[in-house]
């Protein structure tokens, strides 16, 4: 079923008027989820008409449309990619075998945290970015903020299905408890600490984007393997919607770029003028870049291996691999040893999770040399850089450790003494802070922020993206 069935309460197209239980129990938790988006999505913006696009079809081509839709009574729904006949699982121990469409039983547990941890990024990014609507720099970007949090909440739903359909008792009270959860409570907090991270002005959004929704994206990308066939068709219909959330951020921070090499070629201060000085867009891209380089977890890695083996995650790219068991190969990991950095092997199956982070950084360079081009077609001569995966980890084996942003290991004294010149700084943040002043007139911009090539849609520059 490639089309989307708009009539019924939760638009999906798993047939679910079929099952009559399974539909009771989402339409008991619609509710609750519609609660917590008025507590904890946009605020203020509920009442407005934003010009969005919706899922009308899991075909590759012409799958969405647009038009104005205030945001709570976005058809958010269950839209999973086509049965594929005779799909069999593509990796670990039960290589060849069919693919599984009941979750099995001995892998119950381990499924259930897959999907829970993925579920919980879902609402997590809407809660840290439900006040940057009163900042927007433009109407564009007001609708692109509002796009990838609708999308983010359809993606919570995507999970939630699965917990419903599959998990029984334990999977409706895990649902609940996404709901329950919150970014950066003390008390209840969401259970990755980038998601508990502030994203208080725009250029953290937009870093966020390019570099958190692209750790999402790897690891949709992991779990569209899966041998559970429902979780894998879910995945590959979120990657679709994910790519918009990635062009956010890479855009954006480019446009942010642009801006400043404008201003600099001008021969004036961007400080003076309002823009963002390039050291501390790199102490930004720094920051995010490393809190979610922590998102794949530890480098060596059992449960990440357990899940290999057991055909529930598999690497990003599967078919690209020369073999698909993983018995055999190690993995060459850099350790910290006595004598500084050296090198240990590493069973391949216990280095997934560094394998997945390997294609994230490789996908992240591209991003980087993409802001680079912006500086040469100026003529500006600054280079951004991506921090090496070592620098200020709080997850796995360079955890508690100190290192530049080569990756050298450092005493704290050195790391102290450059710190203020690597991470953004409370005064760094309070510059950016300061420019965060909405920008609602058609056709204009923000200061700090170049406009976009061209429009949503093929919309004109001055579009009313947003009707205030």
């Amino acid at each position: 079923m490639t089309g989307i069935d708009y009539s019924q309460k939760i638009p999906n197209n798993v047939d679910l008027k079929s099952d009559k239980r399974l539909q009771r129990a989402l339409e008991s938790w619609q509710p609750h989820f519609l609660d917590w988006w008025g507590a904890m999505g946009p605020t203020d913006y509920n009442a407005n008409d934003v010009y969005l696009r919706t899922a009308v079809s899991v075909d590759a081509a012409g799958w969405a449309q647009y038009g104005y839709v205030k945001m709570p009574d976005y058809r958010w729904g269950i839209f999973l990619e086509p049965q594929q006949a005779d799909r069999t699982i593509g990796f670990g121990d039960h290589f060849g075998e069919a693919a599984w469409q009941q979750v099995p039983g001995e892998y119950r547990n381990w499924l259930r945290r897959l999907i829970v941890t993925q579920a919980d990024t879902e609402p997590a990014s809407v809660e840290q970015q439900r006040l940057l609507g009163h900042t927007a720099p433009s109407l564009y970007d007001l609708r692109n903020l509002f796009q990838v949090n609708v999308e983010e909440g359809r993606h919570l739903w995507a999970m939630v299905y699965l917990l419903h359909g599959y998990f029984g008792k334990d999977g409706r009270e895990e649902a609940e408890e996404l709901l329950e959860r919150r970014s950066g409570n003390p008390d209840h907090p969401r259970i990755l600490q980038t998601f508990n991270e502030p994203c208080e002005d725009w250029l953290s959004f937009l870093c966020f984007t390019m570099f958190t929704d692209r750790d999402g994206k790897f690891q949709l990308l992991s779990l569209a393997e899966s041998g559970f066939d429902p979780l894998a068709r879910t995945c590959r219909f979120m990657l679709t919607e994910e790519a918009h959330h990635m062009f956010v951020g890479q855009t954006g921070v480019g446009r942010v770029i642009e801006r400043t090499c404008q201003v600099l070629k001008d021969g004036k201060d961007p400080r003076a003028e309002g823009a963002i000085p390039m050291d501390i867009i790199q102490k930004y891209i720094n920051f995010w870049s490393s809190s979610s380089t922590d998102l794949f977890g530890s480098e060596v890695s059992s449960n990440a291996a357990n899940f290999f083996r057991a055909g529930l995650k598999g690497r990003a790219y599967e078919e690209r691999q020369p073999e698909h068991l993983a018995m055999e190969g190690v993995y060459n990991l850099p350790t910290m040893g006595p004598s500084g950095i050296t090198t240990e092997e590493i069973p391949l199956r216990n280095a997934m999770n560094e394998i997945l982070r390997d294609e994230y950084v490789k996908d992240n360079e591209k991003g980087i040399a993409y802001w680079n081009r912006v500086c040469e077609r100026f003529g500006n001569e600054y280079r951004f850089s991506l921090p090496h995966r070592r620098f200020h980890r709080s997850v796995g084996i360079y955890a508690g450790r100190h290192f530049d942003l080569e990756g050298n290991p450092i005493d704290e004294a050195t790391w102290k003494a450059n710190v203020d010149r690597w991470l953004p700084t409370a005064a760094d943040k309070a510059y950016v802070k300061s420019l965060m002043k909405p920008c609602y007139e058609r056709g204009k911009i923000a200061s700090w922020i170049a406009p976009p090539a061209k429009g949503v849609n093929d919309q004109p520059s001055d579009f009313e993206y947003v009707k205030l």
